[in-house]
């Protein structure tokens, strides 16, 4: 590798994904290292999403509903998803947000070991997800036990026989580390729980294989590496091993084994259509199919291969540039091995919401998280070696103005809850 413009050039030159940038709309000037927040337009869905606000909704009204299969689409668009991350046809559903799908998984998680006393929750999980556990532990009369993922195995081991839901997610939204979700899973169920993983983070990223890991329910959202847009609908799935007796919480009319018989009690439908609730958001949810296009092409596979690749990069060049700044260059928090890192790297930085701010300034578009990390999502379908070089070009400007790269030091003095 060599930090140079003429090295990163001839990479893009042989990059097979290279062209795929063509699909997505990038501002001119602009390097997009935050699609882990929100990913880029596609170009596919404006011209989608004309045809169905103008054809669809404009001249077939309510029509649209059958003509142009709005009501099918959260299964299909589920489907189409369950190929990227390795699920069989018919046990995902694309509706809701996040918030509301990961309700409705962890609950039913509950409710199919109804005699467990505990829910196990990841602790360093997205505030979101820590937020409902807390929730769903409330509600049901479940004690909470929060822990690092490092611990899991040993947190498991000392509730086996009494875990119910185990609420993880797949990659670290703060440092961009990996867990292994067949061995977890495994683990989940060795203790007698059940597994329901975020995807969030993972899905369009990294190769998941849902189905041969035996996961039980998942939830992940749609406008990350989805690129769907801002507030695209989440997906849940749930293995098709559990339809017959999964018990949600929120019991729309879409879910009724016969929705439109208006009828008095709930019934509900046979298969994956049980997991869906009230009447889905169409434009967003056909602006997600939409944009799936992309992704589907280059395969999540190729992608993941380039975004490690990139990876590589990023950590070389941090070295090779950064490391002439008082105090060193910053520290790479995101595992260097492969199969432990999923494609954002964080690094720590004084100040990282200042450092995040002035790279925009510059047109390097990251973000930060508390309390010290910078992160840089490398997705390999739009992102290139000469945005790397130029991002890492633009963060060593702005850690000479802003401040060292030194963090200050700290001591966590968090500990594990019940």
């Amino acid at each position: 590798m060599e930090a140079t413009h003429d090295w990163a050039r001839r990479q893009d030159d042989e990059d097979p994904l290279f062209g795929f940038r063509e699909e997505f709309t990038l501002p001119r000037g602009v390097i997009h290292l935050n699609g882990n927040s929100l990913g880029p337009l596609p170009r596919t869905v404006p011209t989608a999403l004309d045809r169905v606000v103008r054809h669809e909704w404009g001249e077939h009204l309510i029509g649209g509903w059958f003509e142009d299969a709005w009501l099918a689409a959260p299964v299909r668009v589920g489907d189409r998803i369950g190929r990227l991350i390795g699920s069989a046809p018919g046990q995902i559903v694309v509706s809701e947000s996040t918030t509301v799908q990961l309700f409705n998984t962890v609950t039913a998680a509950a409710r199919l070991r109804p005699k467990a006393s505990v829910l196990v929750s990841d602790r360093d999980n997205f505030p979101t997800d820590r937020y409902l556990a807390t929730s769903v532990a409330r509600l049901l009369g479940l004690r909470l036990v929060e822990t690092p993922m490092a611990d899991l195995g040993r947190v498991l081991e000392r509730h086996r026989g009494e875990v119910g839901p185990v609420l993880c997610g797949a990659v670290d939204f703060r440092t961009g580390e990996l867990w292994d979700v067949a061995r977890i899973t495994a683990d989940v169920h060795a203790a007698g729980g059940v597994a329901v993983w975020d995807l969030s983070h993972a899905a369009g990223a990294v190769p998941l294989e849902l189905d041969a890991a035996s996961v039980d329910l998942a939830v992940g959202c749609g406008y990350k590496y989805l690129c769907g847009g801002p507030g695209a609908p989440a997906f849940a799935y749930a293995a098709a091993r559990h339809h017959g007796e999964l018990d949600l919480p929120i019991t729309g009319w879409h879910a009724h084994s016969r929705m439109f018989d208006m009828a008095d009690e709930f019934d509900p439908a046979p298969g994956v259509d049980r997991v869906r609730t009230g009447t889905p958001h169409v434009l967003s949810l056909l602006a997600l199919e939409a944009a799936l296009g992309p992704l589907e092409a280059a395969g999540v596979p190729a992608v993941r291969r380039k975004s490690l690749a990139l990876g590589d990069y990023l950590v070389f060049l941090v070295d090779a540039l950064l490391g002439g700044l008082p105090g060193g260059p910053p520290e790479v928090v995101t595992p260097t091995e492969p199969d432990r890192r999923g494609n954002h790297v964080a690094l720590r930085c004084p100040d990282a919401p200042k450092v995040s701010e002035a790279l925009a300034a510059r047109g390097v578009i990251t973000d930060s998280r508390p309390p010290d990390l910078l992160r840089l999502c490398l997705n390999g379908l739009y992102v290139s070696y000469t945005d790397v070089l130029e991002a890492v070009a633009a963060l060593r400007d702005v850690l000479a103005t802003v401040g060292t790269s030194t963090p200050p030091s700290s001591t966590d003095t968090r500990v594990e809850a019940s």
